[in-house]
């Protein structure tokens, strides 16, 4: 395996970023502003990884998502450890914010993310159209965050 930051043509991965946030003018708010980071294996792009300084010595995940097809293998994890492992000493929080979704809570969970505060109606104000996932509708955006050690 093996992970590569991309510096242009982020957009190259639209694909891939639709799937973690499924409207791409919010994808425009932050593509731009973060680090990205694609996993391959066997040369093949597997997932990828946009992550934001918040200035407050936490890093973010704004995106981060891998193909249906290898999902539940463990790159997920493979690409938060990355982010965690190369971002020691340089910020003392990871956080992410998500739907309150049975698919990506218990996945945060098992990363070691513990529930840190919500955003009440997210994505009710914030998207054109409903979201749902696992057959759950998507209002507030749950923030988890992890201590960096």
């Amino acid at each position: 395996m093996q992970i590569e930051e991309i510096k242009h043509n982020k957009k190259q991965y639209l694909d891939l970023l639709l799937l973690a946030d499924e409207q791409e003018d919010m994808i425009d708010k932050y593509l731009n502003k973060g680090k990205m980071y694609v996993l391959k294996d066997n040369g093949e792009v597997v997932g990828e990884c946009v992550i934001s300084d918040n200035k407050n010595k936490t890093l973010e995940i704004k995106n981060i998502a891998i193909k249906p097809e290898f999902q539940g293998r463990g790159y997920g994890k493979v690409i938060i450890d990355f982010i965690i492992k190369n971002n020691i000493g340089k910020y003392s929080f990871i956080q992410v914010g998500t739907g309150d979704s049975p698919l990506t809570v218990p996945f945060y969970k098992k990363c070691g993310f513990k529930y840190s505060h919500r955003i009440k109606d997210f994505f009710i104000k914030n998207y054109d159209h409903p979201i749902f996932e696992a057959g759950v509708q998507l209002k507030d955006m749950v923030y988890y965050k992890k201590e960096l050690r």
